[in-house]
């Protein structure tokens, strides 16, 4: 596919079921950064992009171009269904760590630490995780262990 190219997925959108996984109420994650001391922001490389498609659907998101017919291994960007997909994925890789040491929304991840002494370990803990899964993150979105910082576009502090 060339650069600047775009598949429409409207048909397929529209032929999918809704999945309707809840999203976190991004109100509620904000919220629960509040007293932490040290917190580390890190945002998933090309989120979507990292789940596997059902190998059996792989067919179902064919795009043509001069060279040939193609189609995703990955899930792609513009299916209606890649968000609740990635949160569900999250959540079952940090099943043990959301709400205490890590807030998640989709491919946006932070680790928080009430006392500064045990932020190393959440993080450590978090990459670990991450590593094991074998979730890919974006190198120029990382912040580790500030006082504040951006989370789904507001200050936490």
């Amino acid at each position: 596919m060339e650069s600047g190219e775009c598949i429409d997925f409207t048909n397929l959108n529209v032929a999918c079921r809704k999945d309707n996984f809840p999203l976190p109420m991004i109100d509620q994650l904000v919220e629960a950064t509040a007293g932490h001391d040290l917190l580390s922001f890190m945002d998933a490389y090309s989120g979507y992009n990292q789940i596997i498609l059902y190998p059996p659907a792989e067919d179902k998101t064919t795009f043509t171009t001069n060279w040939g017919i193609y189609c995703y291994k990955v899930m792609p960007f513009g299916l209606k269904n890649a968000g609740p997909t990635f949160q569900r994925m999250v959540n079952r890789i940090f099943k043990d760590l959301i709400g205490h040491t890590i807030e998640v929304y989709i491919n946006d991840i932070l680790v928080k630490s009430l006392r500064r002494t045990n932020h190393v370990q959440n993080l450590s803990e978090a990459i670990d995780l991450l590593q094991e899964y074998k979730v890919k993150l974006k190198l120029e979105k990382y912040t580790f262990g500030v006082a504040s910082g951006k989370f789904l576009r507001y200050l936490v502090t």
